[in-house]
């Protein structure tokens, strides 16, 4: 594990001028059954029933099952709390997002020519949120290392030619060159260097005399109340186009051409007050990440009738082929007690916005097999099976900008991340109008050790109400995992356990069309 544990953070703290990691790889590649409340209720175990709106991204088969033309539309409320230890603290957060979960309609074309093949053709257009990208949580606690440290360890080996400003040069200037300059040829990052001159400028180490690289940290002490707060908004989001026919209303063969999009934002605000006699008190350092990406996708997939009471499914998800662009922002703050300083607090607020070259992100594509038992018109149980590999997530650059870098990162992605199971059991049960469901899901964590993050379970449940031509359907779904966070941008080498507890709530209108 300490072999693992040193490759991470190495790769957390590598020399790039690129904002992505091993953790949002597995985050833009991670998906949640949270479509309709039929869907939601069963934890997504649909692959062999078909004939619901969120079924169909599930399998593509699912569009030709339906009887009738049908519209869903699907909103959500996403509910969790984080429980954060750092060191020896623990702050608990809470945090909740309403969302259009899901939305779409099909359209069932029949054939009542007795003697034809295709009996039936369905066509369906569906979004789907795929996976929220909500989460919040605050660490809190003594650490012995300052982040003076990571500033130093940037520092050291550059010039301080580059980190001071020259006649009638303002900071954003320098911060400006040192972000877009290329250095490559000298070894130096520009992320690293944009941020070894924020420390710079705020007084956070000193140049040793005599020399002229070299750096010692103005933090001193081994006590230091540290306080890490993360945040993060947005969605994956997915758009399908779906065709499906069936043979003798016993086959069932659908394709579904997908388009997919990011929108994500994150912020990292970290505070440290040194607790023991030191030039500077405090330091406040604060980084706010931008992404959107879109992307491309297509599924296909069967379910076969064998008799009236089974049925069996098998579908393939494609990669997402995703080009994403970001954005990045930052600014840091200090206080300190020096007698030879006049201005005792230190705000270096860069106006700069730095925009990195695209890239390309490719996910793992994913093989479903599902088994499906339908008790007349009382009852059904449903379960599936899913095979996704995580160490086939490929990051690419567009053109030849940061290809050692890449090359880097897919091989700790390799070398890190494995192949995962997904089980998902579901069950409904009608009386009268009534309509009784319940599901489970158990997901294999993507790491190759398990410390990054546990295996996650999940347990739905669901009502639904049938009036006739309309529908109207509930579902609650809980999951939990843990995972231990590294502090963004602070080079410390204790992790932050996070304790995820979730809770989703579906509302979902159907009816005729």
């Amino acid at each position: 594990m300490k072999k693992i544990f040193l490759s991470v953070l190495l790769l957390l703290c590598a020399l790039s001028s690129m904002a992505q990691d091993l953790t949002d790889a597995v985050l833009f590649s991670s998906e949640r059954p949270v479509g309709t409340a039929r869907y939601t209720a069963m934890n997504g175990a649909f692959g062999a029933l078909g004939g619901d709106m969120s079924a169909i991204s599930a399998n593509p088969a699912s569009s030709s099952v339906f009887l009738i033309n049908k519209g869903t539309v699907s909103f959500s409320n996403d509910s969790y709390t984080n429980d954060a230890v750092y060191n020896n603290g623990y702050l608990s957060v809470k945090n909740n997002r309403v969302d259009l979960n899901q939305a779409g309609a099909v359209f069932v074309f029949n054939n009542y020519n007795a003697e034809a093949k295709v009996n039936k053709f369905a066509l369906a257009i569906n979004y789907d949120k795929t996976n929220s990208l909500d989460n919040k949580y605050i660490v809190t606690g003594i650490s012995n290392t300052s982040i003076g440290d990571y500033f130093v360890q940037l520092a050291n080996g550059v010039p301080l030619n580059l980190l001071r400003t020259q006649s009638g040069e303002s900071i954003n200037d320098l911060y400006t060159y040192l972000g877009e300059t290329n250095f490559s040829t000298e070894g130096y990052s520009n992320t690293d260097l944009q941020n070894a001159f924020l420390g710079y400028q705020a007084y956070l180490f000193n140049p040793v005399e005599g020399e002229e690289d070299t750096y010692e940290s103005a933090i001193s002490g081994n006590s230091f109340d540290q306080q890490y707060a993360y945040r993060a908004t947005g969605l994956n989001g997915k758009f399908s186009a779906n065709a499906s026919l069936a043979i003798k209303d016993k086959y069932y063969f659908g394709l579904n051409l997908n388009s997919h999009f990011i929108n994500y934002e994150r912020t990292t605000a970290f505070n440290e007050q040194i607790n023991n006699p030191s030039i500077v008190n405090e330091v406040y350092f604060k980084n706010t990440l931008t992404t959107l990406g879109a992307g491309f996708s297509f599924q296909v997939g069967g379910i076969a009738k064998l008799t009236e009471m089974l049925r069996v499914g098998l579908s393939y998800k494609s990669p997402v082929w995703y080009t994403i662009s970001e954005e990045t922002s930052q600014y840091i703050e200090s206080y300190r007690s020096s007698p030879a300083i006049n201005n005792n607090y230190v705000a270096v607020r860069p106006n700069v916005i730095n925009v990195y070259p695209d890239y390309r992100l490719r996910t793992p594509g994913e093989l479903t097999g599902s088994v499906g038992l339908i008790f007349g018109k009382h009852a059904l149980v449903s379960i599936d099976y899913s095979y996704k590999d995580y160490s086939n997530i490929h990051y690419g650059a567009k053109g030849n900008m940061n290809a050692s870098y890449y090359e880097l990162l897919n091989n700790e992605i390799e070398n890190n991340l494995v192949s995962t199971s997904t089980l998902r059991l579901g069950g409904e049960y009608r009386l009268l109008q009534w309509r009784f469901r319940g599901g489970f899901r158990y997901v294999e964590s993507p790491y190759k050790d398990k410390y990054y993050m546990s295996d996650l379970q999940s347990y739905s449940a669901g009502l639904g109400y049938d009036f006739g031509n309309i529908q109207l359907d509930f579902a609650y779904l809980f999951s939990s995992q843990e995972q231990h966070q590294y502090l963004r941008q602070t080079g410390l080498p204790n992790a932050a356990s996070v304790d995820n507890s979730t809770s989703s709530y579906v509302l979902s209108l159907r009816f005729g069309l």
